[in-house]
């Protein structure tokens, strides 16, 4: 059973859609030629009325979409308190972990990336602003393409997009691409973590999201 986790090969879907104040994130995973499926749906993303936190809306699925065997749903609020504890346990990581940046790359080298489509519809209400904007997202794109396929094993010819809109100010992007890795090799990356440990016990100041509302979880 130990030998078949470690061989398994985990195969992540990324979906993830922005247009103006409507946002769209979903993680699809499959193992096993699909005999074993999860879903992360996130619908929503808003500022919350009560402060500067974001609110999210969450909706995870196992088994088939169509046919899901259980459903749950949750609202998550994300404070500026989270985002900056977030920040002090990645510090606290690259503090204490001798050659991190190693141990992941030689993780991300084994891991294959396919069928990435990247398409932005970008406008200003201004054609010479609009035109100028449209050249620097190709730039910026390029260089995370570029990125991507030194860390990862890139699969086939990612399909990029970006059209100009001159005519009103508006932004829409949709990117998806999948990912797949063998459960094993990350779970060598905790291992090598834990080997390259140093300097005793991590100060994380990460806790679980807050939670509210009492019907914030539920089973469907």
């Amino acid at each position: 059973m130990i030998i078949l986790i470690l061989i398994t090969k985990l195969t992540i879907t990324l979906s993830l859609y922005h247009g103006n104040d409507n946002d769209h994130f979903k993680v699809k995973l499959r193992a096993w030629f699909g005999l074993l499926r999860y879903t992360i749906d996130v619908p929503l993303v808003k500022l919350d009325d009560d402060g500067p936190n974001i609110v999210v809306e969450e909706k995870n699925i196992r088994g088939d979409e169509n046919e899901p065997s259980s459903e749950t749903e949750s609202k998550k609020k994300i404070t500026p308190k989270d985002f900056i504890n977030s920040l002090n346990d990645t510090k606290e990581i690259l503090t204490h972990v001798k050659e991190l940046h190693k141990i992941i790359r030689r993780f991300l080298n084994k891991v294959k990336i396919d069928h990435i489509h990247w398409k932005t519809l970008f406008g200003t209400g201004d054609a010479a602003s609009t035109g100028t904007m449209t050249g620097a997202i190709w730039g910026m794109k390029g260089s995370i393409i570029g990125l991507i396929s030194g860390y990862m094993r890139l699969q086939s010819q990612p399909s990029i997009e970006v059209i100009p809109s001159f005519q009103k100010a508006i932004i829409q992007t949709h990117f998806s691409c999948i990912i797949q890795f063998r459960i094993g090799n990350a779970i060598l990356v905790g291992f090598k973590i834990l080997r390259y440990w140093r300097g005793g016990k991590a100060d994380f100041k990460t806790k679980p999201l807050s939670r509210f509302s009492e019907e914030e979880q539920q089973s469907v």
